[in-house]
């Protein structure tokens, strides 16, 4: 008898893990439908049918107002003034995690989106919802919203450099400057090839990508030609004029630093001017503004 205690103990303690885990599991399956049913009210307009989905005496902070709405009647009266407001709007969420924190309690992270017209800025919070077991029905008891940090790529900080794409001269009586300016991959870049060449002659070329760095919050470039010159600068705008702090390493090991300024004159034109040249240590004469223009695309382009 007493072994059977025993073995009767043993699988009890072995098969209770997974119980458990199986009943979290329908439970979280439960609370999922909840937030599609919660998604569904919202789009709807349908303040009686979501407010059903919170308990009677459930917390929800306003993120806009920083209000705190009390009860079930409270929350239904907000969400009926919410969404006579919304017009075409629809809520979108997307659930990150739902974590029980006890057989009755679970905790729901995600992030919620209002969407409101097409090419418009949706709305977007992270949120947490706690929802709590009452006579077997799983029911919303508070909900935070916090806005979401915006998030910019690389083409939002660059795109006010866009006005540089396409093929682009500079030609006097003795030299011409050919510069060609596209986008990388998933517009990350800006990369701008040039040519100088003196009559039938090419003198030099090289490659310049334009990115924005992150850990300095700055666009910069970097430059490579095919002397074995390179070098780096740090970009920033004031009006129609673009400001480049530049520096560069020359082929023999000379250092060399300028301060570049192109102005945008139109879509098709621009002038470039740098001062307080230097090549190590020793100053160097300023150069006037040169006009630049865009050539007419091609085909291909």
């Amino acid at each position: 008898m007493r072994n059977l205690l025993y073995l009767l103990t043993l699988i009890a303690s072995v098969a209770a893990p997974s119980v458990l885990l199986a009943v979290q599991a329908d439970d979280e399956a439960t609370i999922r439908k909840n937030v599609e049913a919660y998604v569904a009210a919202y789009n709807k307009h349908d303040a009686a049918a979501l407010a059903a989905l919170w308990s009677p005496d459930a917390v929800y902070l306003n993120p806009v107002t920083g209000e705190e709405v009390v009860g079930r009647d409270a929350i239904a009266k907000q969400f009926g003034t919410i969404l006579a407001g919304l017009g075409d709007a629809k809520l979108v969420v997307d659930v990150k995690s739902v974590v029980f924190v006890s057989p009755n309690v679970a905790i729901e992270r995600g992030a919620a989106q209002v969407v409101k017209q097409p090419n418009t800025a949706a709305e977007s919070t992270d949120y947490t919802a706690v929802h709590v077991k009452r006579d077997g029905k799983w029911l919303l008891d508070r909900v935070s919203e916090e806005e979401s940090p915006a998030v910019f790529s690389n083409y939002d900080r660059l795109k006010d450099l866009e006005w540089m794409i396409g093929s682009w001269v500079d030609e006097n009586e003795n030299s011409r400057v050919e510069m060609t300016c596209k986008w990388t991959k998933n517009q990350t870049f800006i990369s701008r090839a040039f040519i100088v060449s003196t009559g039938d002659r090419l003198d030099m070329s090289g490659i310049q990508l334009i990115g924005w760095d992150p850990s300095a919050g700055k666009i910069r470039s970097w430059v490579f030609d095919s002397d074995g010159g390179f070098g780096e600068g740090t970009w920033s705008k004031k009006d129609n004029r673009w400001v480049i702090n530049a520096r560069a390493v020359l082929p023999d090991g000379r250092k060399t630093s300028a301060i570049n300024t192109m102005t945008v004159l139109d879509k098709n034109s621009i002038t470039w001017q740098s001062s307080g040249r230097e090549l190590d240590g020793e100053i160097l004469p300023n150069i006037d503004p040169i006009k630049i223009v865009r050539q007419p695309a091609t085909t291909s382009e």
